[in-house]
């Protein structure tokens, strides 16, 4: 089992910057890729950007390419997201998912969301 806490939500105006934090407990050692989705109103959650366990291999949507940057810390089991450049459209819940491989498949975990807001 893998318990997730999301963090560092809150209103900003466009332009302004926020870094969520997701913390790991649990059965840490068996998480592989970690990743950021945000779920805005009337909208499907999405994939924001995710990193591997090494943190060599990241993947980031188009809408947020040069504006946000992920990053893990695996000595404090935290995952971050820098969010620069913020816009209207970036306000969504966001969530942090953590994925377990087993076997053929794997076992998703996902923290509880930290509400983001931007204003214009």
């Amino acid at each position: 089992q893998v318990q997730l806490v999301e963090s560092g939500g809150g209103l900003v105006q466009a332009g302004e910057s926020l870094r969520l934090s997701c913390a790991a407990s649990g059965s840490i050692f068996s998480i592989n890729v970690m990743g950021w989705y945000r779920q805005a109103p009337g909208k499907q959650r999405e994939l924001v950007a995710d990193i591997t366990s090494s943190g060599t291999l990241n993947y980031y949507a188009n809408s947020v390419k040069g504006r946000f940057t992920v990053s893990r810390d695996n000595a404090k089991n935290t995952m971050y997201l820098q969010m620069n450049s913020l816009k209207p459209e970036d306000t969504a819940v966001y969530y942090c998912k953590a994925s377990v491989p087993s076997g053929l498949f794997s076992s998703d975990y996902w923290g509880q969301g930290t509400q983001v807001t931007v204003s214009s």
